[in-house]
């Protein structure tokens, strides 16, 4: 049965989840760097660590931000086809969300009115959006904060077919060595696999919103996963850059059918300060 949802709702959701994210992180993420922290065999790795979950309680606890990079706000919308939409365009909605969000929670504000002018717009907006059409009748809402400097370590390529897994493999362990301590590890790396070029970017950051030590479904997919964790803690990054066994705490992997002719492979990173935050409507 259909329902209607006026625009106006998403608004105050929006907002809180975006303080939310931005304030505490999610106890996924406390739990896989408590972990880390027991499994780092350098004295200085398992010192930052304990830094960043002291941040993290503190954060919470003041309610304040735990990153000063409060990030682009990346919300994805899953959206019930039964859903019919009243009000004013959703697209300035999720800004006006975005706006109050990052004004009433003292949220830096990072994003620019134009790559080249670099004219701050003042109120964190516009929202990088992702909306899907999925079944029922409800509005799943989830936001994801972006610091540039994880961001920044993206990386995309098209590889032949024939390259495979192997292939795949080799891509994402040069880009994280690539990065090394700029994304703020540990980190969690997404990989996007298959799709086009811009369909493949956003899997490998569809793949944050994914709690951590959630599998991939695919049996092959999951074992690529833990290989590649092994692999990059292989790498000897550590916490922040400074060395030691914990350049990663998990990653995740999404795909989707490609041309013939061509294997798309993307890396997002997210920091330490893996922050996400989701509701229904």
């Amino acid at each position: 049965m259909q329902r209607t949802v006026n625009t106006a709702a998403i608004v105050p959701v929006l907002a809180g989840l975006i303080q939310k994210a931005c304030y505490e992180l999610g106890d996924d993420v406390v739990g896989a760097l408590r972990a880390a922290e027991q499994r780092e065999e350098s004295p200085y790795g398992r010192d930052t660590l304990r830094t960043l979950l002291d941040n993290a309680a503190y954060a919470k606890e003041a309610q304040i931000a735990c990153c000063q990079d409060t990030g682009a706000c990346v919300v994805a919308l899953e959206v019930g086809q039964e859903v019919s939409w009243t009000g004013a365009p959703l697209t300035d909605a999720v800004n006006e969300g975005v706006r109050k969000g990052y004004g009433e929670g003292y949220l830096r504000k990072s994003l620019v009115r134009d790559p080249l002018d670099r004219v701050n717009t003042g109120d964190n907006t516009p929202a990088m959006l992702h909306a899907e059409i999925v079944a029922g009748d409800r509005v799943h809402i989830t936001v994801l904060p972006k610091g540039g400097g994880s961001e920044n370590m993206s990386a995309l390529a098209v590889l032949v077919p024939s390259a495979g897994a192997e292939g795949v493999r080799d891509f994402v362990l040069k880009t994280v060595e690539a990065a090394g301590g700029k994304p703020c590890p540990p980190c969690v790396v997404g990989v996007g696999i298959g799709g086009t070029a811009d369909v493949c970017a956003w899997l490998a950051k569809k793949a944050h919103l994914r709690p951590i030590g959630a599998r991939n479904p695919d049996l092959r997919y999951a074992a690529l996963e833990r290989d590649l964790l092994e692999r990059i803690n292989d790498l000897g990054i550590g916490p922040m850059g400074t060395g030691g066994r914990i350049t990663a705490l998990d990653v995740h992997i999404e795909q989707y059918p490609c041309h013939i002719t061509s294997l798309p492979v993307a890396v997002n990173f997210q920091c330490h300060s893996a922050r996400r935050a989701s509701a229904w409507i």
